[in-house]
């Protein structure tokens, strides 16, 4: 069977253009279902970035106040016998637009470097911009404070420096992404022996994403 040149150039067309009417469909619609994820993954990351970009928790110390202090000196024997009670009043702020979840943790009462006291705190979650308020009782393990040879010394001035430390580690859920922090305070005071006072307060606040 023979075939005309206008024939032959016809089927030689179809036969290059390898796509029919389906064919360019189908790549229609894979390149339509391409564009779409690249702009959904755009606008969540967008999104990511400004409208749930991940903020700070904030811990703050709002109050150390004396619960308890009973100091026993023994001049012969050049000891003392010390035992410390505090309330310690924290509150943390979730300055995000989604909730900030945090692991179990320690606030840790430090005496010149040294730990002697400790209190768990137990694992949460605070919501969006709420502010969460704690109570914690701090004593002093007595044999810790005792073992530090300026403990005496200190107990005879009438001023005892110490410091308290919290550490919350926690992660936010922004969309698909964890995003892990860290907010610690750290804060120096002295008590006043003779009054039975806590004096003023220096504070620091750090947070780490």
């Amino acid at each position: 069977m023979e075939m005309d040149g206008k024939g032959e150039k016809a089927l030689m067309g179809r036969r290059g253009s390898g796509l029919g009417p389906s064919g360019k469909r189908r790549k229609t619609c894979c390149i339509a279902v391409i564009g779409s994820i690249i702009g959904i993954v755009v606008l969540i990351v967008i999104l990511k970035f400004t409208v749930f970009k991940t903020k700070h928790p904030v811990t703050t110390f709002d109050g150390v106040s004396l619960k308890d202090l009973n100091v026993a000196l023994d001049i012969a024997r050049m000891s003392v016998d010390v035992n410390v009670t505090l309330d310690v009043d924290i509150s943390v702020k979730n300055t995000n637009r989604v909730g900030f979840k945090y692991s179990n943790s320690t606030a840790l009462l430090n005496y010149r470097g040294e730990l002697i006291g400790e209190v768990p705190i137990q694992a949460d979650e605070i919501s969006a911009h709420e502010t969460k308020h704690m109570n914690l009782t701090l004593t002093v393990m007595a044999d810790r404070a005792l073992s530090n040879s300026q403990i005496y010394s200190d107990a005879i001035s009438g001023v005892l420096p110490l410091n308290t430390y919290i550490k919350l580690p926690g992660k936010v859920k922004i969309l698909f992404f964890h995003i892990h922090v860290v907010t610690s305070s750290s804060c120096d005071f002295t008590i006043y022996i003779s009054n039975r006072t806590v004096g003023e307060q220096d504070c620091k606040y750090t947070t780490k994403l």
